[in-house]
């Protein structure tokens, strides 16, 4: 049986370093990018199981990369949990009710950074 695999699509190194360890010691094939363009490219050529999106990206952000995720026919119907730290950044909150707002429909998930292990092992095997 082939393993699942998750695409993790952050800027940071730190943090996909971080998110990859976790979800290698859980037993997930993890591919990574480090800017919204290479993730949607990413996504699209290699169908993940599930995507963990960082929000504030280069070249595309999050919000633009779930847009053309779900308007992309092959990728649509792939999990999105979005990875965020606009609360810590800005003291404003966003979730998956607002983005459904914006832009018709909502991510799986959402995780706040600094992101919890425990927190992140548990959304992503719910939505999978």
């Amino acid at each position: 049986m082939a393993q699942t695999k998750i695409l993790v699509v952050d800027d940071e190194s730190d943090n996909i370093t971080f998110v990859e360890t976790i979800l290698k010691k859980e037993g997930f094939a993890v591919l990574t990018a480090g800017d919204g363009l290479e993730g949607f490219e990413k996504a699209v050529a290699e169908l993940p199981d599930l995507i963990l999106l960082d929000v504030q990206m280069p070249k595309m952000n999050g919000f633009e990369v779930f847009e053309k995720l779900r308007k992309e026919g092959s990728t649509k119907q792939i999990p999105v949990i979005m990875l965020t730290g606009i609360r810590e950044k800005v003291g404003i909150g966003f979730n998956a009710e607002d983005m459904k707002e914006f832009y018709g429909e909502k991510p799986n998930g959402y995780v706040e950074k600094p992101i919890s292990p425990e927190e992140l092992v548990r959304v992503v095997k719910e939505n999978l």
